[in-house]
């Protein structure tokens, strides 16, 4: 079968990968064209458009970037006309994949699967409208989904979370590394989009190098070189940046501050302590825009999962120097709220259950497709 995968980011290429290669253990026959990146590209197939050139955040951003969006999108949909595959899978991204979905089924070119479903119980709830006409399947990767897509009308189906295989694939390898003893390193991820890292990583290295004796460590996303994230050191500031080793840094890190999305999650499945900081350029309009907006209690994931605060959230105006410096120290060792936030780690990865998601996920989509 003819698979069209669409991802437009750093963690979509990751996980559409894994998707890739287990709908290939799946289906010897097999053949793939997408939106993505270098992950999906090992796989094999065409990839048609990297997403660096996809991913573009925030208002302005977007809004001078347009006619680029646009020029994708129409790509994209003749490209997939043309090629005529068996389904469609979508993975995140939803501003452009959306469009998408409605195009191809409004041609009636093929299935269209959703796999990482849009956020839309935080904002923008009216989307469940175009999923119920334009997407045939949704792919949940977080269990509190389930009902909420299920009190709306919508059935989707829950595969478990393609983060936890990800972490333990990885985790395998040289844990022997990281004993307790043996950590000094904050590990600092600062988001995988460019206003992410502008806004959040001079402060996150500020106050992280306020505690004498650990090292900083930024886990670079893979779209930016390392002249991109020093512009933004302060003086005298110090920090190591790896690429490509996201897990490897946090499992060498005692702690780490981490700019909300799925590094906070991945962050509480590989046990690291967190703060969870997100600032924005116009701080004070984001919280009231947040208050009208968003309709959820929690940001990061890891919070939403047990429903209740594990990790402290400083969003916005509530990220100062003061409250990312206080927050750091109470997590580092010896800190008020370390060993709660640890224990509360382990109910969270109860309730998202083990490894396999792309596994299930591949099988449920084969079976969809060939019955």
């Amino acid at each position: 079968m003819r698979y069209y995968l669409i991802a437009g980011e750093a963690s979509g290429d990751l996980h559409a990968s894994n998707l890739m290669a287990e709908l290939k253990q799946q289906d010897s026959s097999a053949e793939f064209r997408f939106y993505g990146g270098d992950k999906m590209a090992a796989i094999g197939g065409t990839l048609v458009k990297h997403y660096r050139d996809l991913a573009y955040m925030g208002f302005i951003p977007v809004l001078v970037h347009l006619p680029i969006i646009l020029k994708n999108m129409r790509k994209c949909k003749a490209d997939i006309a043309q090629w005529k595959p068996d389904v469609v899978i979508l993975v995140d991204y939803p501003g452009f994949n959306l469009d998408i979905a409605k195009y191809v089924h409004s041609q009636g070119i093929c299935k269209v699967f959703y796999y990482i479903s849009p956020k839309i119980w935080a904002w923008k709830e009216y989307r469940i409208k175009n999923i119920k006409r334009d997407v045939d399947e949704v792919f949940s990767i977080l269990p509190f989904e389930v009902r909420w897509f299920e009190e709306r009308g919508y059935q989707v189906h829950y595969v478990g979370n393609p983060c936890v295989d990800a972490v333990e694939a990885q985790t395998k390898v040289n844990k022997e590394q990281t004993a307790h003893g043996e950590k000094k390193q904050i590990a600092i991820l600062a988001g995988s989009r460019k206003q992410e890292i502008k806004d959040n990583l001079k402060m996150m290295l500020e106050c992280a190098a306020r505690f004498e004796g650990y090292r900083l460590v930024i886990a670079g996303a893979p779209n930016f070189n390392e002249a991109y994230y020093r512009q933004f050191f302060p003086k005298g500031v110090k920090a190591e940046i790896r690429f490509g080793e996201t897990y490897q840094v946090l499992r060498e890190s005692v702690a780490a501050l981490v700019t909300s999305g799925t590094a906070t999650l991945e962050t509480a499945i590989l046990r690291v302590p967190q703060v969870v900081c997100y600032g924005t350029t116009f701080p004070k309009f984001f919280t009231w825009l947040r208050g009208v907006l968003i309709k959820v209690k929690y940001i990061s994931l890891v919070n939403l999962i047990v429903d209740k605060e594990i990790v402290q959230e400083l969003v916005a105006s509530e990220m100062t120097k003061e409250s990312v410096t206080r927050c750091l120290g109470e997590i580092l060792p010896g800190g008020a709220r370390r060993e709660q936030m640890l224990n509360d780690y382990e109910e969270m990865n109860r309730i998202l259950g083990g490894a396999g998601a792309s596994k299930r996920a591949a099988t449920e989509m084969v079976k969809l497709l060939t019955e």
